[in-house]
């Protein structure tokens, strides 16, 4: 049996969902990602027997060169030069061999990939990275309670992003509800998306290094600050002086001019460096900071600029990287190259004589904040343009790899949430069990009543997981999926503070009062509370918990309440047609207790606290306690 309540309006609004031609079965990627997988694997054993091949050639060569060079210092007839073709084809080989090196690596990076992409469509994911436990609040509305980031998290499940700006737009998607029109501008995107498991694949291999601590928004941040341009009377000073060096000192080496010469011209140059010490540095630690990871950010551009779109979302992103000379990914590069050098002109041992005679570090420093005036303002497009495809590419993956699950209907104005085989993504298909659902004008208020461990909390998060995934633009896991825009707020996993000395019952209630006062805008308000008002007494609750379910229905909010106190579900009675109670049932089969899971209307009229504590030896009858006999 199914839960459902009177038909929505029939003058809902509702943006169209897009229309895509669909993988048949989930198998398909399975396949599509093993095929590619096999690839690899075969390339990767061709690869193998070359590099082994190039490996003992290398050796032979260097042997043979040393030895033709060892027999001409002790043999006449053979001449010095003999040795230039064992070591020229020794160089020959290296080169060959850095590119079968890099082949290999290649080889290996798409063994691992595919291997993950495999693992999750067979639910074995959850040693992935990135898990995103940086995004976690406990005080955010909702993302706390649902799981959205940290291990096993949906954040987990969903993200593909190379960088971390990628990460960032994901994480924000899936905090904040996008527009409806913004909605259907994603679902189109992903549409075009979803089949490019080549282009996924690219970025995925690119080989620039990737870890946590590279954060690529730092760029952005350096270069909305005012840039340092040094002046021409100093680059001019610099330049002359460093055309001085280079005389002096050559004449003092070649031609015997004095010492003096040169040692002026270095003295002249130590004051200069030395005065503008404290700029010079202080270019090169701001650089240092924002250059994290502009090697992995010029890459993922690089393929973005090759690549052309016909959903609006991503023409409009493909357009913020148009320039009229350089693209960006050869503008990112050549910061890159710029930081590297002035890092070699100040740190490196061999480099840095060389680099102050020449005056290095002003001009270096001037390129980078020349770089600075002119590419700078432009930053913000690129890097928000990276953010939201590594996004929408992330979310295409998904689509992909699930292609059964259908794009929601956004319907308004009127608040709704209507349901057919909603299923919790983060739950294997093969043991999910789906239920249909609906709210909104009739019903305001699900009242959800069951004993522990039924599916009451699951229920709620199912629920909430769908909703952030159709506001994100993503596909949901379940059979069809109509809703209205709805603020989000829920009270899922509400625990105690020792360190902020807050007993549970605070916390809950603080955790409401936050609930309440997000209703009463433009957007209706969807509440997901479990178990309302534990840690007090019977009454104190139902008082209570009525008290705040009619201010919320009062100020036009819908949503689900789960208990497992059976007084509150009168509630339902006083409040009339614009709530309804369902439950969730168990039964005890052979001294063990089973759950199926469905949920059903009506009140459950059963509980199972006492059969769990017996099943557990916490519940069996004791001799009461006698007082001793008086002799």
């Amino acid at each position: 049996m199914t839960v459902t309540a009177p038909a929505p309006s029939v003058d809902s609004i509702s943006i169209r969902p897009p229309v895509g031609e669909l993988p048949v079965s989930p198998s398909a990627a399975r396949a599509e990602y093993q095929r590619r997988r096999d690839g690899f694997f075969i390339e990767l054993q061709r690869l193998a027997k070359i590099d082994r091949k190039l490996s003992l050639s290398r050796l032979g060569l260097f042997v043979v060169g040393i030895g033709l060079a060892a027999m001409s210092l002790t043999a006449n007839e053979v001449a010095p030069w003999w040795c230039v073709i064992p070591f020229g084809l020794f160089a020959v080989a290296i080169v060959r061999h850095e590119r079968v090196l890099r082949r290999l690596d290649r080889c290996r990076r798409g063994i691992a990939y595919h291997d993950v992409n495999i693992d999750r469509l067979e639910h074995r994911w959850q040693d992935a990275q990135p898990i995103g436990e940086r995004y976690v609040d406990e005080h955010h509305p909702y993302e706390f309670d649902l799981d959205l980031f940290g291990k096993g998290s949906l954040f987990q499940l969903l993200c593909r992003a190379r960088t971390r700006l990628g990460e960032d737009t994901l994480a924000d998607w899936l905090r904040s509800a996008a527009s409806p029109s913004a909605i259907d501008f994603r679902q189109r995107a992903i549409n075009e998306l979803r089949g490019r498991v080549d282009l996924r694949e690219e970025l995925a291999l690119l080989p620039a290094e990737v870890h946590d601590s590279i954060d690529q928004s730092l760029l952005q941040d350096w270069a909305a600050r005012t840039p340092r341009l040094l002046s021409r009377t100093l680059l001019v000073t610099a330049g002359l002086l460093g055309l001085a060096a280079l005389i002096t000192g050559f004449g003092w080496l070649l031609f015997e001019w004095p010492l003096a010469y040169f040692a002026s011209v270095v003295t002249i140059e130590l004051v200069l460096h030395f005065a503008f010490r404290g700029l010079l540095q202080q270019v090169a630690h701001d650089i240092d900071r924002a250059d994290a990871g502009l090697a992995i950010l010029s890459q993922v551009l690089n393929v973005l600029e090759a690549e052309r779109f016909q959903s609006p979302f991503l023409t409009a992103l493909r357009s913020q990287l148009d320039t009229e000379r350089h693209p960006p990914s050869w503008q990112i590069r050549r910061l890159h190259r710029l930081d590297e050098w002035l890092d070699s002109s100040l740190h490196n041992q061999f480099f840095v004589p060389f680099a102050f005679l020449l005056c290095l570090p002003i001009w270096l420093s001037h390129a980078i904040e020349r770089w600075r005036a002119t590419i700078g303002p432009r930053i913000a497009q690129w890097l928000d343009a990276v953010g939201q495809f590594e996004a929408i590419s992330s979310l295409a993956g998904y689509a992909c790899e699930h292609p059964a699950d259908p794009f929601p209907e956004i319907a308004g104005p009127e608040a709704q949430f209507d349901a057919v085989g909603l299923g919790h993504p983060l739950i294997p298909e093969d043991r999910s069990v789906r239920n249909d659902l609906r709210c909104g004008k009739q019903p305001q208020l699900v009242m959800v009543s069951g004993s522990n461990m039924s599916g009451k909390s699951t229920l709620l998060r199912t629920i909430g997981c769908n909703v952030v995934l159709a506001f994100a633009g993503a596909p949901v896991r379940a059979t069809k999926l109509k809703l209205s825009p709805f603020v989000l707020a829920t009270s899922v996993r509400v625990h105690d503070s020792l360190l902020e000395g807050a007993s549970l019952f605070f916390a809950v209630i603080s955790r409401l009062k936050g609930i309440v006062e997000r209703t009463g805008g433009q957007t209706p308000l969807l509440f997901l509370i479990d178990e309302i008002l534990p840690g007090t007494n019977s009454h104190d609750r139902r008082v209570g918990a009525e008290a705040i379910i009619r201010q919320l229905l009062h100020r036009g909010a819908v949503g689900l309440v789960t208990t497992h106190d059976l007084a509150l579900t009168d509630i339902v009675d006083k409040l009339g047609h614009i709530a309804m109670n369902v439950h969730f049932e168990d039964r005890l089969e052979e001294g063990r207790m089973t759950f199926d899971y469905l949920l059903r209307p009506g009140v459950v009229r059963r509980s199972n606290a006492l059969e769990l504590m017996r099943l557990i030896g916490l519940g069996e009858p004791v001799e009461p306690i006698r007082e001793p006999e008086a002799e």
